[in-house]
This record gives C-alpha cells, sequence and structure tokens, in this order.
C-alpha cells in the first residue's frame, strides 16, 4: 500500500544526512540508480514487498545488486531500510528524495509532450523561452511522446499548462459545432 507520507519522511531522512556528510551530490546519484533499477526489474520491487524473503536474504541480495554502483551512505541506508522492515517503501523514497533534491537545488521541471521527437536545439531552444518567461535559471525538460495530441506540443511546469496541440485545437472546433454557434450567429 502506497504510503507517500512515510516515503517523504524516509527521503527527507536521507537527505538530511547526506546534506550533514557533505554527499548531496553522489547520493542523487546513487538514488537515480537505484531508481533506474526499479523501473527496469519488477522482479527487485517484488523481493522488497516480499513478506516471504527474511531480512539477511533481502539485505545480501540488495548489496549483492547494488554492488560498488552506488556509496556506503546509500548502501547504509538501503541495509537500515531492510532492517527495520521498510524496505517495500524504497520505490517510493526514490522520487521523494529526488523531488526534495530538486527543491533543495532550485530546480524545476518542465515537461513537454510532442506528437514526435524533438531535436536537442528545439530542446534549448524551449529551455531558454522558459528561463525567460518565468525568472528561473535551473531549468530541466523532461521530453515524451504522445502521438495522440496529433502536432503541436503540450508545456507543463508547476501548476501551469500550455496546450499548443492541434487535438485540442480540434477538440475545440467540435465543440463549437455541438453548439452550434455558427448557425446562430448567422440569423
Amino acid at each position: 500500500m502506497p504510503n507517500p507520507r512515510l516515503a517523504s519522511r524516509y527521503a527527507k531522512a536521507l537527505l538530511d544526512l547526506a546534506k550533514e556528510k557533505d554527499q548531496v551530490a553522489a547520493v542523487f546519484a546513487d538514488v537515480q540508480w537505484l531508481q533506474a533499477v526499479c523501473k527496469e526489474s519488477r522482479d527487485f520491487v517484488n523481493l522488497l514487498r516480499s513478506p516471504i524473503i527474511k531480512a539477511d536474504k533481502k539485505k545480501s541480495i540488495v548489496n549483492a545488486i547494488t554492488g560498488n554502483h552506488i556509496g556506503s551512505l546509500t548502501k547504509g541506508f538501503a541495509n537500515l531500510l531492510v532492517s527495520k522492515n521498510r524496505e517495500a517503501i524504497l520505490p517510493e523514497i526514490l522520487p521523494a528524495f529526488i523531488e526534495q533534491y530538486k527543491v533543495l537545488n532550485n530546480i524545476h521541471t518542465v515537461k513537454l509532450t510532442t506528437a514526435v521527437p524533438v531535436s536537442d536545439a528545439v530542446k534549448a531552444n524551449i529551455i531558454e523561452q522558459v528561463k525567460q518567461a518565468s525568472g528561473q535559471q535551473r531549468i530541466e525538460l523532461e521530453a515524451t511522446v504522445n502521438p495522440d495530441i496529433i502536432g503541436g506540443f503540450v508545456l507543463e511546469m508547476g501548476d501551469k499548462m500550455v496546450d499548443a496541440s492541434i487535438s485540442y485545437d480540434l477538440k475545440a472546433i467540435a465543440k463549437q459545432f455541438k453548439n452550434n454557434d455558427f448557425i446562430y450567429k448567422v440569423r
């Protein structure tokens, strides 16, 4: 059962410890690596959530998987989660940590959705436009492709959204035809 409040608390504890040890960047890289592992391996996530597998076995498997890929601080945190029977929420802690890291470093995420992949030059241009419009200097762009928008783009930053997609325009036109705006204006 997802528990975002608990995940956020553990993420904050890890971030505070990383700040105390002056290893924030290293722990951030470790967390990104662990998140990639969790996304790629459903078996790993199922292992963490399994009530049948004993804690010592989970600890040895986690240590074997992580190997030299993560630092001692992050590895100790993962082992602490296993010893406290909280390893099942590790996949929730990782994105919470990344979110808190971005807040700490004033990094703003912008989501760009297009119908076809865009070039790096277009992405750089969009980042510059967003920087000028928002006044923020640290912008991270997440580009996704969704052919359902037909063309154009959808840009999201925080609670703001710019929908310049063709599918949005077509829906607006269809709504006008449903309301018969054209017939009423002629008469």
